[in-house]
């Protein structure tokens, strides 16, 4: 099970950055938002990213130790979105040990805690 979410977190970081770097090099982000705003489906669609994301780090700040924490991977998470989540997905997976269990890797600091 290890291997396969390293697996899977490993190719969404590789095609989000080659998609990423793409678009960056074909046009700036604002100028494509400008042009891509009235679009409604744009909007949907980056409404419904941002709340994914949303959901994402309340996850992460539940269960990160410190307020510091928290904070800075909201800033990544926000700014740079799957690219971020996979991130931090890879150094928990560094940390966990399948012998603990997926709740290990779910609930980290609240592993223990059952309430």
């Amino acid at each position: 099970m290890k291997i396969f979410l390293i697996v899977v977190c490993c190719a969404v970081l590789a095609v989000m950055l080659y998609v990423t770097i793409s678009a960056s090099l074909n046009q700036d982000i604002v100028s494509a938002t400008r042009q891509l705003w009235p679009d409604p489906w744009f909007r949907a669609t980056l409404a419904d990213a941002y709340c994914g994301f949303l959901f994402f780090w309340l996850w992460v700040a539940w269960r990160e130790k410190s307020l510091a924490k928290s904070i800075l991977w909201f800033v990544l998470i926000m700014t740079l979105g799957n690219i971020a989540m996979a991130g931090y997905l890879l150094l928990q997976l560094r940390r966990w040990q399948p012998a603990e269990g997926i709740d290990s890797l779910l609930r980290g600091k609240h592993a223990g805690n059952r309430s």
